[in-house]
């Protein structure tokens, strides 16, 4: 099966979040109905201006400004429909939205996600850092069992609705660290934030990492890709 990617470049969240509004629904109604395009799968890989986003179930207190310093920060903050906590997005960080038909992929929700921190995991480890992940919290984790050392260096927040998914993950590349000083972080108060830049100690080029993570993509979840018009 071939699932259609799309590089949408720096992009306003509001803007891709009522395309993914759009799609989504689009992909249920053609599920419902029975038609082939409940097979037209698609992952974006884009870039958000700064900006903070709290799901569905998320606490807002654990964004630490206010209205006025977010705006001093150059931010902006949404609540969501996608499962966990806050988290941030920005320049240097690449996110990643499949919009899937889970069950045209023979996929659980649980291996889905469990196959999205894997793509992560094997790019990671072509860089010479072992990741995995923390027990009972998504994402992709450095020196999870240090509790003293143990880093994010990826998120993972997605929306399931009869097995048809939005939202994704968001993987520090060169991402502004200082932006995370501002949030607890997924609600997570006693683990860091890292980015491959902080790690390896210089700048990755982000197309050397999408074109990793696509391949990554076509190994780990046994598609293939074609261009999106």
């Amino acid at each position: 099966m071939n699932v259609k990617y799309k590089n949408l470049g720096l992009i306003d969240y509001k803007k891709a979040w009522e395309m993914q509004e759009k799609l989504f629904n689009e992909l249920l109604a053609a599920k419902q109905e029975g038609s082939n395009k409940q097979n037209d799968n698609k992952l974006f890989f884009l870039q958000h201006p700064h900006v903070y986003t709290l799901g569905k179930s998320g606490n807002k207190n654990n964004l630490l400004l206010n209205e006025g310093l977010l705006k001093s920060k150059g931010a902006s903050f949404y609540h969501i429909d996608r499962g966990g906590d806050i988290t941030y997005h920005g320049p240097g960080q690449i996110v990643g939205y499949p919009i899937f038909n889970l069950d045209s992929l023979n996929l659980s929700i649980r291996d889905y996600i469990f196959n999205l921190e894997q793509v992560i995991i094997n790019v990671l480890k072509n860089y010479g850092l072992v990741a995995s992940r923390s027990e009972g919290e998504t994402g992709v984790w450095l020196d999870v069992d240090n509790k003293v050392k143990a880093r994010k260096i990826a998120a993972i927040g997605v929306r399931i609705s009869r097995m048809v998914s939005m939202h994704g993950f968001a993987f520090n590349v060169n991402t502004n660290l200082d932006y995370f000083n501002y949030i607890v972080p997924c609600g997570i108060v006693d683990k860091g934030v890292t980015s491959l830049q902080n790690e390896l100690g210089r700048e990755i080029p982000l197309e050397d990492i999408e074109k990793q993570l696509l391949e990554q993509f076509e190994e780990v979840y046994g598609f293939k890709f074609e261009g999106l018009a």
